[in-house]
């Protein structure tokens, strides 16, 4: 379970009820954090019924239908609905995931929905996302290299060098990871936490890229990098079933062994 902590100086209140209609069957109850920074009240967490008879499987699903039919005002992210883009990430049922890969039938009881945790919030389940973007955008995660580029193809690698890719390409820039991270919940300022360390190591162990002593000296920071403990919160959590807690361990392992 992830700890989710509300926005400073706030108490989540008693909110609105709203009733399936009198003719549904199956009922599945969801409970929706929400909150308007423009309206100066608190918090509160609204009760949806929702008729399962007549809704797709999936949380987004339920979310979706809300939107539509019940409460316009819900506000959310999401976008591809295929566990891709990553849009749709927030707490569910006290775990950080995809809302649109997240079954309800997974959850017994009511469904606790709220936006990922320990981050600024827009509105409802929106989170700001601009720190943890700023973070990204300061590892340069793109191939870097100076020697010129082959004129008639593109730079290769072999199958045994691609294979060092995976499990660290596919991360989709969710933030699931870095916000189940304690450490990441206090040092944010300065950490870069286990989603933005494991793009970091995508780059790095990418064979094409000719500045990894660069981006090593990048990270050689006492909070950029070392404020990771192994806690493997971000491996639970993850979508995707990477590991990033693995990646910052062979970060640190090289930085060990340029050292001797």
């Amino acid at each position: 379970m992830v700890e989710f902590s509300l926005p400073r100086n706030s108490k989540v209140g008693k909110g609105k009820h709203f009733k399936a209609p009198e003719s549904a069957k199956r009922v599945k109850t969801f409970n929706v954090y929400r909150w308007d920074p423009s309206t100066g009240e608190n918090p509160r967490m609204d009760k949806f019924e929702v008729d399962m008879d007549t809704c797709a499987p999936m949380v987004l699903d339920a979310l979706i239908k809300i939107k539509d039919e019940v409460d316009s005002t819900l506000t959310f992210r999401r976008s591809c609905r295929e566990g891709i883009c990553g849009s749709c990430a927030m707490n569910i049922d006290g775990t950080n995931t995809l809302a649109c890969t997240k079954h309800i039938g997974e959850v017994k009881g009511d469904v606790n929905i709220y936006p990922l945790p320990h981050m600024a919030v827009v509105k409802d389940l929106v989170p700001d996302m601009k720190h943890f973007y700023a973070q990204y955008e300061s590892i340069k995660p793109f191939m870097q290299t100076q020697s010129p580029a082959p004129s008639n193809r593109e730079r290769l690698q072999s199958p045994e060098d691609r294979e060092k890719l995976d499990g660290l390409y596919e991360c989709i820039l969710c933030a699931c990871c870095s916000t189940s991270c304690p450490s990441y919940w206090w040092n944010q300022d300065r950490f870069l936490g286990p989603a933005i360390l494991l793009q970091a190591y995508r780059w790095i162990a990418d064979s094409r890229d000719e500045m990894t002593g660069e981006r090593l000296d990048d990270l050689e920071d006492p909070f950029r990098l070392f404020r990771c403990h192994t806690i493997m919160n971000c491996a639970n959590t993850c979508p995707k079933g990477l590991n990033p807690a693995k990646a910052i361990a062979e970060i640190k392992k090289l930085m060990v062994e340029r050292q001797v």
